[in-house]
């Protein structure tokens, strides 16, 4: 992916306007240091920008050791990712090779030189990831080890094989986006910036992956389908068409928006435990990190609900959206009234005729009672004046810079 490279030319100096606190301005945050690390890292984060836009930003935001932990996290998944996605590799050959790729790990010399994909940096040059991640804490090596072994099991399983019933959907996202959220949260507990059960909980941390890549998939029906990919699951789409692909015609829009709606309210289920992971976490990089891409697809999810658009283009956050939404996702409060607005935008767009209306009555009456505004704090419509500087210094920002920064945020969901 484009390295982005907009505001003073460095990409953590993006996020730095994430980092205003409702308690205090930390709005000027020194640069990550790359100077002081050795070549081999260096050359880590070198990659991370080179093949992330957004989450290069965010990952060298985090605080102490985790940093280099989860950058190291990201470079072996994309390096494994980029394995499953290069379909100049035989599946005879394929296959193993994902089922062993977390072997190579401990194995100084190994390295991919045929892949053709974008990406081949992180396979071709791979004995510098691999050293690096043998130079981390055994806690965290274990910890990394385990998912790349894990998800390429998952990878090599839905080679072959189409998303039929929801219960696959539910693994498919599992293996390719739940592991992350799960192997982040043990990185976190790893750390002690967090506390343990943060880690352990795994059902959360699963749950806060599902709902940023249930949100992807619905949201890139089209785009899927132009490319040959399908990932809606056949037992919910087959109610409502012979093929998935027959929902793009217009004169299946209506039972085509009625599908979409069914989807997203299976997506919304995990809402509670989204807000139930948050509430446990204490450090603040930690938080914005995990928080932003959460509100990030309520939003999207509540521009996607009922939208007939999802099958003619892209339905995209508006830009200034896009940048309250990152500024504001600082705290648990904070989040919670983002949700409870999104889901009140979801429930008055309900057709009173939608198959699954009383279901998405009733997920977002469990919502509701979870991020229902306490106080005036809470709310978004309260302007503090650390919410009005933000504000100002949004406004004095070239539209270049705003058109830069969202289409970041709007990557959020799909990058990882």
């Amino acid at each position: 992916m484009e390295l982005l490279r907009k505001w003073l030319g460095h990409p953590e100096d993006i996020y730095n306007l994430l980092r205003f606190k409702m308690g205090g301005y930390r709005a000027v945050m020194p640069r990550m240091d790359t100077d002081s690390l050795g070549c081999g890292l260096r050359t880590c984060y070198r990659y991370l920008n080179q093949t992330s836009r957004s989450f290069a930003a965010v990952i060298q935001a985090l605080d102490g050791e985790l940093r280099h932990a989860v950058c190291i996290f990201y470079l072996v998944l994309r390096a494994l990712d980029t394995v499953e996605d290069d379909m100049s590799i035989p599946l005879d050959v394929k296959v193993p090779m994902l089922h062993e790729f977390h072997s190579h790990l401990y194995q100084p010399d190994w390295k991919y030189t045929e892949s053709k994909e974008k990406d081949r940096q992180v396979l071709e040059d791979f004995p510098t990831i691999s050293m690096e991640f043998r130079n981390l804490s055994k806690v965290y090596q274990d910890v990394i080890s385990d998912i790349c072994h894990k998800m390429g099991v998952g990878m090599a399983e839905f080679l072959e094989k189409k998303v039929d019933s929801q219960h696959e959907w539910d693994k498919y996202c599992h293996y390719v986006a739940g592991l992350v959220g799960i192997g982040l949260s043990r990185l976190f507990s790893a750390s002690e910036l967090e506390d343990s059960i943060v880690g352990q909980d795994t059902d959360l941390a699963n749950s806060m992956g599902l709902f940023l890549q249930k949100t992807n998939i619905i949201r890139d029906y089209l785009e899927d389908q132009l490319e040959g990919r399908e990932f809606w699951p056949r037992e919910v789409w087959s109610r409502y068409a012979k093929k998935l692909s027959d929902l793009a015609k217009p004169e299946n829009i209506d039972v085509a928006v009625q599908c979409l709606n069914e989807l997203i309210t299976n997506a919304l289920h995990h809402v509670p435990d989204v807000l139930t992971y948050l509430s446990r976490l204490k450090n603040q990089s930690v938080f914005n990190f995990c928080a932003i891409p959460q509100v990030m697809a309520i939003a999207t999810l509540a521009a996607c609900y009922n939208n007939q658009q999802v099958f003619r283009g892209v339905v995209k956050i508006r830009k200034g959206q896009a940048v309250t939404l990152m500024m504001d996702a600082t705290n648990i409060q904070a989040v919670k009234a983002i949700m409870y607005q999104y889901v009140e935008e979801i429930y008055q767009k309900i057709p009173s005729t939608d198959p699954s209306s009383n279901k998405t009555q009733q997920v977002i009456a469990s919502i509701r009672a979870l991020s229902l505004p306490s106080s005036p704090m809470a709310s978004r419509h309260h302007y503090s004046p650390i919410y009005l500087s933000c504000a100002m210094l949004l406004a004095a920002l070239s539209w270049q810079y705003l058109s830069t920064l969202s289409k970041a945020t709007e990557e959020y969901v799909q990058d990882n």
